[in-house]
């Protein structure tokens, strides 16, 4: 069973399944399929659901390690039971269950043999714990049998110090409770049934060595136990002296220092007094500096630890550099790819998520967990995003309110928002806190959307503004926007800032006398719908025609917005509920069923919104391209920013009307800041305010008396492609590198790298949340497209199998 996340392993588990982690260099599994070969058993299936390619890619068809493995993933978490059900196939026989994430070298031979002498159907493993309380307790009779379970008891709940090692012998006709598919657990579920209907069911208690490695503490620790028993030491290969264990190729330079009993792995380099104290595990490929010392601590492989520092019962994982003089403690963990810069110093059991950089001279006494999805800053794109009460907590927000008052004005006005979810407002309230502690004053709009946020800073003239939203389809995720005095995205620069003064806690605090009162404004959005309709043209016209529109959206704030501002300007307004899968298709069918003269469904951050007439869909860059078009041809934009990424037709679109194009980054926090920039209104409000752009739409149509479809019809032809594929975060820098090399290609290189030809061109830009390319395609026509991204897509693929 190796499908574990491994939840409270992190970081070590952040890009890693539990059964991957290494002990002695060698993932944990790996020790399960030596013990099953031990006994003869070679016919091994493996359940796996979190991460299930690095598992597979590892261990592949079992050939290398003389064993027939074959795969089940589950496509939704099954449970214990349900993940071995699922490889129902093959279960034929006697089968033993074992955990892939458990570290063991039980005699199987011993508890098979129990297992046939008791007649049993089902025997579980079971180990003496002295403290019993993170397990499931087994109670058994004088002969084994098994009489009661206690799943994770408290002390008023132990009545055996027997606890379920996961480890199971069983017969298949025990798994015939359930059907292939069902989520159910063997300890909760099936194992509680067996006792009720009085089957055979026993429990061996067996004396050797099995250790759960559930959190970092029993990780350490199982190191310790192996280096300290004679009897596991066959694990560990050949002893250059008693109890060390030096690996090929590994150099000590004269004068380190290295006291038993110690593990290092292959091609390392131990440096001139250096001193390598007991208990110590260090990797392949791993550099320790002059005068550093370390104690008690797991080194992975790939890691670079500076001269003079001081590593002290804590856990390193792959690919870490370590400057100089910097000092980690006990329970510390420093996750891949992370950079320590000299003198920082890490307190204990403090945890760095993998990707960090610590700057110089930092002390670091609070976990670090940005990046859980692998990547590398706290600000993603455009915002921070996480987990509520997981990497978004109720401190961390506190702590993002104070950093960000404290770098753009501790005395500052900050508007706050934000949308009707609990979990929003549970995390604004988090960070008003957290700008009150500046001395900073607060202005709470209550119930918004990320465009009425912007309109409220400039509205109120205020130093900059939060605004906080959920997620209509994954209820735990937060989203977190900053937005400057201007009312757009806060740039890189402020970010990078922000980020820094998290880190360091580094914030600028008032007495209490200095704390001010939060202004809480409950009818701002009555303000910004009236400007909304200030801004209109042919307000009259609209009332006499009294258009039909079918609008609906995945908030009901939003929706509800829409349907006021929309009634106000004169439209019949039908919503349409949202379900979840509703798509603009959905809408169109409305709108000719209803014989509506529009649909529009309005995106749950309050920024996009995609048109249907019922014949036309109108949504993303085909939006973009008619939302400019409109623009200028009603003469509100002259010049228009357009992202890089998008089809060259706006350009030649802009010449037509003899305006100008300002290229921006991709990314729609940069659009945002040059529309600002260059104060093209206009274009902001069409692109990323979709209440105000569909009342500027309606206005448009009904004061031409013209129609979508019409302006549908005057849009340039272009072929466009978007796409992604996939690739390890590791490979992204050498094929960007390997691709910029091939200069027998027209190339730009503003952003990612544009090949050029007569016939179209192809970027491709490395994902910066995602360990993904994207590639934008455009071709002279759609055949042509097609070839490009067959083209591409081939390269980078066979790049990333060199």
């Amino acid at each position: 069973m190796s499908g574990g996340i491994g939840t409270r392993l992190r970081p070590l588990t952040c890009h890693l399944p539990k059964p991957m982690v290494p002990i002695f260099n060698k993932p944990v599994m790996e020790y399960g399929i030596d013990l099953l070969k031990k006994y003869g058993i070679n016919d091994i299936a493996v359940t796996l659901c979190y991460l299930p390619e690095m598992i597979m890619d590892y261990f592949e068809d079992g050939s290398k390690f003389n064993a027939n493995i074959n795969y089940y993933i589950e496509d939704r978490p099954l449970g214990t039971g349900g993940s071995v059900k699922n490889a129902d196939e093959i279960l034929d026989s006697t089968v033993i269950v074992i955990s892939g994430d458990a570290f063991t070298n039980i005699d199987l031979k011993k508890a098979y043999d129990f297992h046939i002498e008791k007649g049993s159907k089902a025997t579980l493993i079971l180990k003496r714990e002295p403290i019993p309380l993170e397990y499931g307790v087994v109670i058994t009779d004088d002969n084994g049998r098994i009489t009661r379970f206690l799943e994770k008891p408290s002390w008023g709940e132990v009545f055996s110090d027997t606890i379920n090692t996961g480890i199971y012998i069983l017969e298949p006709e025990v798994l015939d409770y359930y059907e292939k598919g069902e989520n159910f657990d063997f300890s909760k579920d099936l194992f509680p049934r067996l006792l009720k209907d009085g089957v055979p069911m026993y429990g061996y208690v067996t004396e050797e060595y099995w250790c759960d490695v559930g959190d970092l503490n029993t990780y350490i620790e199982t190191h310790k136990d192996i280096l300290s028993d004679e009897s596991m030491h066959y694990l560990l290969g050949k002893q250059q002296r008693k109890d060390i264990w030096i690996g090929e190729g590994t150099i000590l330079e004269k004068g380190a220092k290295i006291y038993s009993p110690i593990y290092i792995g292959k091609n390392s380099l131990i440096k001139e007094g250096a001193i390598i104290e007991p208990y110590t595990v260090i990797g392949n490929h791993c550099i320790i500096g002059e005068g550093t010392s370390i104690k008690r601590s797991i080194i992975w492989d790939n890691v670079n630890i500076s001269k003079n520092c001081e590593i002290r019962k804590s856990v390193i994982c792959n690919n870490v550099y370590i400057s100089q003089r910097s000092r980690m403690f006990e329970g510390v963990v420093i996750g891949s790819y992370s950079k320590i810069a000299k003198d920082s110093t890490i307190k204990p059991k403090v945890k760095i998520w993998p990707y960090k950089t610590i700057d110089e001279k930092v002390t670091v006494k609070n976990n670090l967990i940005w990046g859980e999805r692998a990547t590398k800053k706290l600000f993603g794109d455009r915002n921070i995003s996480g987990i509520f009460n997981e990497s978004i907590t109720p401190e961390i927000a506190t702590g993002l309110g104070s950093a960000f008052a404290t770098v753009i004005n501790n005395k500052g006005t900050y508007i706050v928002s934000s949308d009707e979810y609990n979990l929003s407002k549970s995390t604004k309230n988090s960070i008003i806190s957290g700008i009150l502690s500046t001395g900073s004053q607060v202005i709470d709009i209550k119930n918004s959307t990320i465009p009425i946020c912007r309109f409220g800073v400039k509205h109120f003239k205020a130093d900059g503004g939060v605004h906080i939203r959920g997620d209509s389809s994954y209820e735990d995720m937060v989203y977190i926007e900053f937005i400057d005095k201007e009312g757009a995205n806060i740039d890189k620069n402020k970010s990078r800032k922000i980020e820094s003064c998290l880190t360091i806690e580094d914030f600028k605090r008032c007495n209490g006398s200095e704390i001010e009162d939060v202004v809480n404004i409950y009818n701002f959005s009555t303000i910004y719908l009236k400007e909304g309709k200030r801004q209109l043209k042919n307000i009259g016209v609209i009332k006499n025609q009294k258009p039909k529109i079918i609008i609906s959206s995945s908030s009901k704030n939003i929706s509800n917005l829409a349907e006021r501002y929309l009634k106000n300007i004169g439209c019949q307004v039908k919503t349409a509920q949202y379900r979840k899968g509703f798509k603009i298709e959905d809408i169109k069918n409305i709108v000719l069923e209803e014989e509506g003269d529009l649909g529009l469904l309005y995106s749950q951050n309050g920024e996009k919104v995609e048109l249907t007439d019922g014949f036309n869909i109108v949504q993303d860059e085909k939006y973009y391209l008619l939302s400019l078009l409109i623009g200028l041809k009603s003469g509100e934009i002259e010049d228009a920013v357009i992202p890089y990424n998008y089809p060259r037709a706006t350009e030649k679109l802009i010449e037509e009307y003899k305006g100008h194009t300002i290229y921006s980054k991709s990314s729609i926090s940069h659009v945002i800041q040059t529309m600002v920039k260059e104060k093209i209104d206009c274009q902001y409000i069409l692109n990323f305010d979709n209440i105000w752009a569909t009342g500027k739409i309606i206005d448009y149509l009904v004061g031409n008396n013209t129609t979508l479809n019409k302006i549908v019809g005057e849009l340039p032809e272009y072929f466009y492609l978007k796409k992604e594929i996939p690739c390890r975060w590791d490979d992204k820098g050498n094929i960007i590198r390997r691709l910029t090399e091939d200069r027998k290609e027209g190339i730009e290189l503003k952003e990612g790298i544009r090949f050029i030809d007569d016939k179209g061109w192809a970027l491709i830009i490395p994902d910066e949340e995602r360990p993904v390319f994207n590639l934008y395609i455009e071709g002279y026509d759609e055949e042509y497209a097609e070839e490009l991204w067959i083209k591409y897509h081939e390269k980078i693929k066979n790049m990333m199998k060199g």
